[in-house]
């Protein structure tokens, strides 16, 4: 490997063999640094808060909400792993040997699929409680919806396992110089359609089939109670809050999948496309806004759920700590 006079190397005392560090000015590497360091640390600790609050109150150990749980593990995830990751990568030569970056873009990518997974149940819970109400909760549990997501994270891990298992054998075959981080998950996934339309396209058909006749029927629900508004009894008023409640919910959840598409769909675009758009400063604007949903979720619970806002305050000024908080009315 010739390198050019005056070049910086990311391991000068091997000379031929050596990556050179990144040639960015420094003016981008500044910003891109303040940029990802600044999603990095808000998405760890507004996501860091939605985990403390559901799995502090008992009130909040909901189906749906142990599934906003699993979505803000991972979301907490990219901010603390995925991101800085992603930053010494564009900043700076990978130093960390051969297997740590295998296992850095295994990890990547079990984050990735975990989150298309939690969608999907996000979609399956709200199709359940919408269309088909009286059953809800004898078919959708607390302990069936645990069981889930640890079926969804365990299938991502075994799924992407089988694209590391020689890479850990041979690690770093895949790069061209010393101070390089390129796995063979990268080059499968972002080259192969048909793990394109397994681990993204056809979940996410699923969820947008399943929330379009959640809307049609979220709809059609809310003009019903429009028109029986004037109702006297209590039973009925009761089921009238319930279902509203139920509404408020699919809206809610709605917003988040919209978000969740908007900011994933052109990240899996440039997937598709291959190394046609590498490099490029699109690529680089995908990624930043595919980066910023794990920061949007939490952002959308404090604007839509009161439980959240009460949530954070005793968190904050740190009451949960007092005997008994757990049990507090949060809802």
């Amino acid at each position: 490997m010739e390198v050019e006079d005056g070049a910086e190397l990311c391991f000068p005392q091997l000379l031929n063999t050596s990556c050179r560090k990144p040639t960015t000015s420094w003016p981008e590497t500044i910003l891109i640094t303040i940029v990802l360091y600044f999603i990095s640390v808000f998405t760890a600790a507004l996501n860091l808060l939605v985990i403390i609050a559901v799995s502090h109150f008992r009130q909040l150990h909901t189906p749906t909400n142990i599934l906003l749980l699993s979505l803000a593990v991972s979301d907490f995830l990219v901010g603390l792993l995925v991101i800085p990751g992603e930053l010494v990568l564009k900043t700076s030569c990978w130093l960390f040997g051969d297997i740590a970056c295998t296992l850095c873009g295994y990890t990547c990518f079990i984050i990735v699929s975990s989150s298309v997974g939690d969608m999907v149940l996000i979609s399956v819970d709200r199709y359940v409680a919408i269309c088909d109400p009286l059953h809800y909760t004898t078919r959708i549990t607390v302990r069936r919806v645990k069981l889930c997501v640890c079926l969804c994270w365990l299938c991502a891990a075994l799924y992407w396992f089988h694209f590391i298992k020689d890479d850990l054998i041979q690690p770093g075959r895949y790069n061209s110089c010393h101070g390089e981080c390129v796995t063979v998950i990268v080059i499968k996934h972002f080259s192969g359609p048909i793990d394109l339309v397994i681990s993204f396209i056809a979940p996410i058909t699923v969820v947008i089939v399943l929330y379009m006749r959640v809307f049609v029927v979220a709809v059609s629900q809310a003009r019903a109670m429009r028109s029986h508004i004037t109702a006297v009894t209590l039973q009925l008023s009761e089921n009238q809050k319930k279902k509203k409640s139920e509404l408020k919910a699919a809206r809610t959840l709605g917003v988040l999948v919209i978000v969740f598409l908007i900011c994933f769909c052109p990240y899996f675009c440039v997937a598709l496309a291959g190394d046609n758009l590498a490099n490029s400063l699109f690529v680089s604007a995908v990624e930043c806004l595919f980066y910023c949903n794990s920061c949007l979720n939490p952002l959308i619970y404090a604007l839509s759920y009161s439980w959240f806002r009460k949530a954070v305050k005793l968190i904050v000024s740190l009451q949960i700590l007092q005997p008994g908080s757990c049990e507090t009315n949060i809802l």
